[in-house]
């Protein structure tokens, strides 16, 4: 949510900053929320005087009651009852206005930084950099749920007796990479010096509506009924809102931190669940970071974390890139983002394994999240980033250190993990 002081003073900036993201069907907003932000002040104005107005006549009746000018006295007594019963009115009126400015404000989009490349959906995100030789073996690499099945770690079919489509169970060696990848993620994090945090897995819709937008909440959250709560589809939902309200101190800035929770997700719209694989399914498993910072360290952050993950898929012998998300398929509260991508020899192309964002002081304004220093009072700046998601993440692993005889090698990083295994047999070929 931005600044309504920026409406106040540049709309058209907020205008040209809705059309770069091609929303123009909000640019009447823009106009709307103005209009009802100046009946607001105005109202807000007459309030003031109508109150410096009953404090003066207030302090007229004692003295005239104390002269015995009882006929005076009543008729201020009337003048300051039916100023009492407008500036009742006008609140009611304000509170409605309001409430309207805030629903309108919700859904303009953040400002944009300078450096965005201008698109109008992912199709125009722009490469960054590669990092790792893209590697086609002189083998054919397997479907992952055909190289999971080898080694006896996929059950889809049993999950769709319990749960439908979507879900899955990872079993044996599987089970396990699964799990030794994200443990490895959270000791590289707090190797950089993150706290390690287990939060809430569900979440309140005051917090939902304070780190995200109303379409991505359609799009993403799973409600539960009869309920104020919402599963989280990723723990920096529960992460960020930890601090909603919360005035910090500068002292304790930055906050860094990784969190690990299962991440819930509709997955609904043209992209279709998998029947087979574990691409797109409605349950799975994350290491996320966040921070929270002054302004003006937020971009520096943002240049660190999305490197993390980068160095974490290194490590784990896995290629991958960085691509510039641009403007049209940035969410609403951001301000820049980039995904990390997979190197998948199987397809001989990249996919989204992360996505590393700032979202300016958005989230903050939405939820209270504010810091105290020297000069005042002021909001904070929000990022995320993916440290790790499987089964996304293992899909990768699988088809990078698949070998030819149908083994799967087990990097350096992950032995500890592992029992010291070196490599994982298949049972079936």
């Amino acid at each position: 949510m931005i600044d309504i002081n920026l409406i106040r003073t540049n709309k058209e900036l907020v205008k040209e900053n809705i059309k770069k993201k091609f929303q123009d069907a909000k640019l009447p907003l823009v106009d709307e929320v103005e209009e009802l932000d100046k009946k607001n002040r105005a109202l807000k104005q007459e309030s003031d005087k109508l109150r410096a107005d009953r404090n003066n006549l207030s302090s007229q009746i004692g003295a005239l009651m104390k002269d015995k000018k009882i006929d005076e006295a009543n008729k201020i007594k009337d003048v300051v009852r039916k100023n009492n019963e407008r500036i009742l009115e006008i609140e009611k009126e304000q509170e409605e206005l309001e409430s309207k400015i805030r629903k309108i404000m919700l859904t303009i989009p953040n400002i944009i930084d300078k450096s965005v490349p201008i698109g109008k959906d992912d199709s125009e995100n722009v490469e960054i950099e590669k990092f790792g030789e893209p590697i086609i073996p002189n083998f054919e690499i397997p479907y992952h749920a055909d190289i999971l099945e080898s080694i006896n770690g996929l059950d889809k079919e049993s999950a769709g007796r319990t749960s439908g489509t979507g879900f899955y169970y990872l079993m044996g060696d599987a089970a396990r990479l699964h799990e030794a990848m994200i443990a490895y993620g959270r000791d590289y994090m707090i190797n950089q010096g993150f706290t390690y945090c287990i939060p809430p897995f569900m979440i309140r819709s005051d917090v939902v509506n304070g780190v995200m937008s109303f379409a991505e909440m359609e799009a993403m959250m799973y409600k539960i009924e009869g309920e104020d709560l919402f599963l989280v589809g990723t723990s920096e939902h529960s992460m960020i809102g930890k601090f909603k309200g919360q005035i910090l101190n500068e002292q304790e800035l930055p906050v860094r931190m990784t969190s690990y929770s299962p991440c819930f997700r509709k997955e609904g719209g043209s992209h279709g669940l998998e029947e087979r694989g574990l691409y797109r399914v409605h349950q799975f498993e994350k290491q996320e970071m966040i921070v929270i910072c002054k302004p003006e360290e937020s971009m520096d952050y943002y240049n660190k974390m999305w490197q993390y993950t980068v160095d974490i898929f290194r490590n784990l012998e896995i290629p991958v890139r960085t691509l510039e998300c641009c403007s049209g398929d940035l969410a609403d509260l951001k301000v820049k983002s980039c995904d990390v991508e997979a190197w998948s020899p199987r397809q001989k192309k990249y996919f989204e394994v992360g996505s590393c964002s700032t979202l300016g002081d958005a989230q903050a304004r939405r939820l209270g999240i504010r810091a105290k220093g020297e000069k005042g009072t002021y909001f904070l700046h929000t990022l995320n980033n993916t440290v790790l998601a499987s089964p996304r993440a293992l899909i990768a692993f699988l088809e990078n250190n698949l070998q030819k005889d149908g083994s799967i090698k087990i990097p350096a990083v992950l032995k500890p993990y592992m029992g010291g295994k070196t490599k994982i047999e298949p049972k079936r070929k």
